[in-house]
């Protein structure tokens, strides 16, 4: 039996969920982790919480959050995904945080999504329905990037982008399901996390 495992670590919280193929309606569990600072020391551990590792190689797909988010928390989440797709040959459905967050909305007009960094500015990525209807989900018009502090973001309707965990988590279980129904292709080698912000900005 095969399932699919989805990780998102672009907040402090960890979400991680499971959905196994041919076990029919409600085979998924999704658990969230509120670990701070700790992510780094228990991201496995909380993963073996909902897959147990000898069980990994039962996995059919994977999916990760790539952000933005935390610097360190989606790098690992998104190193994990990587390894895991690399040594069992497996697709890798690398989807945006911030895309997550307008599929759970369920936004219905072109839509800023914003999160404020302290003493940085703004990240804002604008979002709007898919064509085909609630069933397609949504889209990125404008891929988040930061705004510095004094630049506006365009105008428009706007919105929190804060994630929600575990709801995210389902979001990305459900998206990578979908896709691994349609038989989609999902390579690993180009999902990486995405990073708004330099780390050299200033030096």
């Amino acid at each position: 039996m095969g399932a699919v495992l989805a990780l998102h670590s672009s907040s402090d919280v960890l979400g991680v969920g499971v959905h196994w193929l041919e076990a029919g309606p409600g085979s998924e569990e999704v658990q969230a982790f509120p670990l701070g600072r700790g992510l780094s020391n228990q991201l496995l551990s909380c993963v073996e919480q909902v897959l147990p590792a000898h069980q990994w190689p039962q996995l059919t797909r994977l999916a990760v959050a790539t952000g933005p988010g935390g610097f360190t928390g989606t790098r690992l989440t998104v190193v994990l995904a990587r390894t895991l797709a690399q040594q069992l040959q497996l697709p890798l459905d690398g989807v945006g945080s911030f895309q997550l967050v307008a599929q759970r909305l369920g936004i219905r007009e072109p839509t800023w999504l914003v999160q404020e960094l302290p003493r940085r500015g703004v990240v804002a990525g604008l979002y709007a329905p898919a064509p085909g209807g609630a069933a397609a989900g949504c889209l990125a018009l404008e891929a988040p990037r930061l705004f510095a502090p004094g630049t506006p973001v365009p105008p428009g309707p706007q919105l929190s982008a804060a994630a929600v965990l575990p709801d995210d988590v389902a979001q990305l279980l459900e998206l990578s399901v979908r896709a691994h129904g349609r038989g989609l292709e999902a390579p690993w080698q180009p999902v990486l996390p995405l990073y708004p912000t330099s780390p050299v900005a200033g030096l």
